[in-house]
């Protein structure tokens, strides 16, 4: 088996350590796409927006007042959305609710980011270049604003006519209740109930009737219990009724898949820029996740020159395994000059 260089430098155990601080899976699908170079301009460019990540983090983590300008911690705790802005691209596809509530809730942050970001940029040039590509979302956030709800449904105000129905459709069960509530006074004492309950089977409001005493009730059957002892039973003077709940509920339907469909297509005039956004949201999770991996682990932004010099360098997988053995980590100095001479030092670790 031929041996590269990724594999000498352990280069999949590094991934898969700094994959820990990597919360998104925005963020794992940059990690999966990282790979070595050997472009020195754009390993030094990479490595400055690391440094300039890590002193953010630093910054971040100092208490100070809230003002414009601070760094200010990014949560980076984002849902898998790649799947829903394909769906965008997709001529008539609807999201569905929990689709469009992520997303917006995606959008919305990713708008905060660009806001911190662009608000440090003085500080953190390179960090607010990055958030540039980050797209403005200001009109759609604003139209759709509250439309969805967390649990996936369609807000009653996102519509006149949806709020309207639903209306109407809890003043269409109050009645049906009353009705059915009056049945079960008025056949209270013949014997013919199993309980005094309103039920519901088929989408229809029922009575729980003694199956023996079916033909003393004048209605429609929509169903049995599992012991066949039970029938449930439409009175015949709540058909309309509940004919008209049915109705109504269907309304209430298509008006929401309306509401969805244009809230999608509202999305889908800003598909592409969605796509560039979702694609920086990961770039910049795994900025800060090389920023907080350097943090974490006391590193060094290096310096390119025409000698090699590790001053106190700790090998950081074995440092990790050493951690959490709860033992001492022995840091070396080694130089290599120009000339090919070495030099190798072993330092008595102060680190515990």
């Amino acid at each position: 088996m031929k041996t590269t260089s990724a594999d000498l430098l352990e280069f999949e155990a590094l991934r898969r350590l700094l994959s820990r601080f990597v919360s998104s899976p925005l963020g794992r699908a940059e990690l999966d796409r990282l790979a070595r170079g050997s472009d020195r301009a754009a390993l030094a460019a990479t490595l400055a927006e690391v440094e300039e990540a890590i002193q953010y983090l630093r910054s971040a983590a100092q208490p100070k007042p809230a003002q414009r300008g601070a760094a200010i911690r990014l949560d980076f705790s984002i849902s898998d959305l790649r799947t829903a802005v394909e769906k965008l691209r997709i001529e008539g596809a609807s999201l569905d609710p929990k689709e469009i509530f992520d997303l917006i809730a995606l959008l919305d942050r990713a708008a905060d980011f660009k806001s911190i970001l662009a608000a440090v940029t003085e500080r953190f040039p390179r960090l607010g270049r990055r958030a540039l590509a980050i797209g403005d979302f200001r009109t759609v956030l604003q139209d759709v604003a509250g439309k969805i709800l967390p649990d996936g449904t369609v807000a009653d105000h996102a519509s006149v006519a949806l709020a309207r129905l639903r209306r109407e459709i809890e003043r269409q069960k109050k009645s049906i209740h009353d009705s059915l509530e009056r049945f079960l006074r008025a056949h209270k004492e013949e014997g013919v109930l199993q309980e005094e309950i309103v039920t519901i089977r088929n989408e229809r409001f029922v009575v729980p009737v003694i199956s023996g005493q079916r033909k003393k009730i004048d209605g429609v059957i929509h169903g049995a219990s599992s012991s066949g002892h039970t029938l449930f039973v439409e009175p015949l003077e709540t058909i309309d009724l509940n004919n008209d709940l049915v109705r109504l509920t269907e309304e209430e339907l298509r008006e929401s898949h309306r509401i969805l469909r244009e809230i999608t297509e509202r999305l889908r005039g800003y598909s592409d820029s969605i796509r560039a956004t979702l694609v920086t949201m990961g770039e910049l999770e795994l900025v800060f996740a090389k920023a907080r991996f350097g943090v974490e682990f006391a590193c060094s932004i290096p310096r390119f020159g025409r000698k090699l010099l590790l001053r106190e360098a700790r090998h950081p997988l074995l440092e990790d395994v050493l951690r959490r053995q709860r033992k001492a980590v022995v840091p070396i100095t080694l130089e290599l000059g120009a000339g090919g001479a070495c030099v190798l030092e072993f330092l008595r670790s102060r680190r515990r």
